[in-house]
């Protein structure tokens, strides 16, 4: 990694307040351009035909639209910033073309296979059960991302809040609802997390602690948890992810009609447009119950 490449990525880390995901993504595509561009001086040098030529590049290696997408916008800022730095006196990402990609409809579970994850999350081992039902009830109750829903202190769900203040990208706050069912697995996760506790330990500060270095489940043995939970309850594994519970909280919203600007709000989107997305999975569904139950849909 040069030097230019890990100033920006400091100034993203600083002044933009990214995450150390995005950090790692940005680092990933920039290492991948400057690999590429070596031959013309890489990314400091490299002249716009160049550039072009890498990112058209990009389609014929197998990356899909949406990675091809990203790098551009990695590599379209990093030159806006060497610009604002006096690195260089032009920017030659300037002639490249975003990608043209579909946006593909999230993935959803229904109520009912919702209620078969739960009764499958449920019927694990005494505490692990516990701790999983929280889990799922929490992420399909509030919507929060995987990050936020992990990264959750113990100290914010004492109380038993309605609500809970989460901090999403960009740092910014929003409240998070908890219905009743998911605050009744929060007690009964807190019970089975406090008696586990040995009494001579200092409590861990979050409210689903592990023994692996970050202190906290990790959302990769969320995933784990979620597709051994899955197969239980003869669900496809490939359907059932961290992020498809958070789908499900805003397309079952929308099914029962909430507004769109509220579901917005309660997801944490800036953007509308990533809203609405649910709309097109939710009028999906819609369609699908009217034509097998209304009398004038059946086929004779």
């Amino acid at each position: 990694m040069t030097p230019q490449i890990e100033a920006f990525l400091e100034m993203m880390a600083v002044e933009r307040d990214a995450s150390p995901h995005t950090l790692a993504a940005y680092g990933r595509d920039l290492a991948d351009a400057e690999s590429a561009l070596t031959s013309d001086g890489g990314l400091m040098q490299a002249p716009a035909e160049a550039v072009e030529a890498w990112f058209a590049d990009l389609s014929r290696r197998g990356l899909s639209a949406a990675t091809a997408a990203r790098r551009r916008s990695s590599v379209r800022q990093f030159y806006r910033f060497a610009l604002a730095e006096g690195w260089r006196a032009d920017d030659p990402s300037r002639r490249l073309d975003a990608p043209r990609q579909g946006r593909p409809l999230p993935k959803s579970l229904s109520r009912d296979e919702i209620d078969r994850l739960l009764a499958a999350a449920a019927a694990r081992d005494a505490a692990a059960g516990l701790r999983l039902v929280a889990l799922v009830e929490l992420a399909y109750a509030s919507g929060l991302r995987v990050s936020e829903l992990l990264g959750l202190k113990v100290e914010a769900v004492r109380r038993d809040p309605a609500y809970l203040i989460v901090r999403g990208k960009g740092g910014k706050e929003r409240l998070a609802p908890l219905n009743p069912a998911a605050r009744a697995a929060l007690k009964a996760w807190l019970t089975a997390r406090d008696a586990r506790r040995k009494p001579e330990a200092p409590d861990s500060p979050w409210l689903f602690p592990s023994s692996g270095r970050s202190g906290h489940l990790t959302p990769r043995r969320f995933a784990q948890l979620l597709d051994e939970a899955a197969v239980a309850a003869g669900l496809d594994p490939a359907r059932v992810s961290p992020h498809v519970l958070r789908h499900a909280f805003a397309t079952h919203l929308l099914e029962g009609g909430a507004d769109l600007r509220v579901v917005q709000t309660l997801l944490g989107h800036a953007d509308i447009a990533t809203t609405q997305i649910y709309t097109h999975v939710a009028t999906d569904r819609l369609a699908q119950v009217v034509q097998q139950n209304h009398p004038l849909a059946r086929d004779e």
